[in-house]
């Protein structure tokens, strides 16, 4: 999760000085660069061992994150959510607030805007978050692929500035 402090992000990218989309040769690099700074067994003894031990904790922590491929983007997926709980919107909603409307394959939930549009996300798009839309007959329910029981999604207006937040409580039917 990232660490608030003082308005600027800490994250586990921050740590390992590398972008967000880095791949993962570049994070291992880093790691590996960071490790030869930072390893206890590598520094001297010095008043500021504790904070390269914690320096060196925080790399560690960061590479078991980065370093595997579903951690990575379950973590990116919890900075997105975290990164949209900073955004100013014009209303939170849940779930069963939505219309819905079935298609083929994909499913697309709207909430209509005072605008006149729609805000609207689909299956596809969910999928891509971690989400997983479930039919059974004419229920739909919204799985999410994480342990938190509520995640938000800030969705924009399709013709307006405004945005509301879609609030999802865990296995929250429609």
């Amino acid at each position: 999760m990232p660490v608030v402090n003082n308005l600027i992000r800490q994250t586990h990218y921050n740590i390992l000085n590398v972008k967000e989309d880095a791949t993962q040769e570049e994070i291992r690099t880093s790691y590996k660069s960071a490790l030869l700074i930072f390893h206890p067994d590598k520094l001297q003894k010095t008043s500021h061992a504790t904070n390269t031990e914690s320096r060196f904790l925080e790399i560690q922590t960061a590479w078991e994150i980065l370093g595997n491929v579903k951690s990575r983007a379950l973590y990116d997926m919890e900075l997105s959510m975290s990164r949209q709980d900073d955004e100013v919107v014009a209303d939170e909603i849940e779930l069963e607030e939505l219309m819905v409307e079935t298609g083929g394959d994909v499913v697309e939930l709207f909430y209509q805007c005072r605008c006149g549009d729609y805000f609207s996300i689909d299956s596809l798009e969910l999928g891509e978050m971690g989400f997983e839309l479930l039919m059974d007959g004419n229920k739909i329910s919204l799985q999410a692929h994480s342990t938190a029981d509520m995640a938000s999604i800030v969705l924009p207006c399709g013709s307006c500035s405004l945005k509301i937040r879609l609030v999802i409580n865990k296995d929250t039917e429609v």
